[in-house]
């Protein structure tokens, strides 16, 4: 039985700034992520597409990843908003790379856009962890 690890509703939120893909990467699709993020949403055509595919996306997030702990809502919000000061990263028990993001303002973005590829996951295997 797959737990509810996502919000349709950080979703949603996500979705009005969808051209630049960060719905689809909350969701745990960095490919089309990064697509939607460099053609503006397949200019706008993909992104008013995505208004329908949330909840279709919502469910197979839900199946994939752990829930446990860590809420990947909470941590998504911190690293949408607030990624290069590396608050997510403390907040998933990071310290070190927390502090690292703090002062390097996301190792200079590029530790920023890993963690738009890999947080799903990560905040996965933190949650299987205990």
């Amino acid at each position: 039985m797959a737990s509810d690890t996502h919000s349709k509703t950080v979703g949603y939120l996500l979705w009005i700034f969808g051209f630049t893909g960060a719905h689809r990467f909350y969701y745990g699709r960095p490919i089309t992520g990064t697509i939607w993020f460099l053609t503006l949403g397949l200019l706008g055509v993909g992104w008013l597409i995505d208004l329908f595919l949330i909840p279709s996306m919502d469910r197979a997030a839900d199946r994939r990843f752990a829930s446990g702990h860590l809420d990947y809502s909470v941590t998504w919000v911190l690293l949408t908003f607030l990624g290069m000061f590396g608050l997510h990263r403390f907040y998933m028990g990071k310290i070190f790379t927390g502090l690292l993001y703090l002062v390097t303002g996301g190792l200079f973005l590029v530790g920023y856009l890993y963690d738009y590829w890999t947080l799903n996951d990560q905040i996965s295997d933190v949650n299987q962890r205990g």
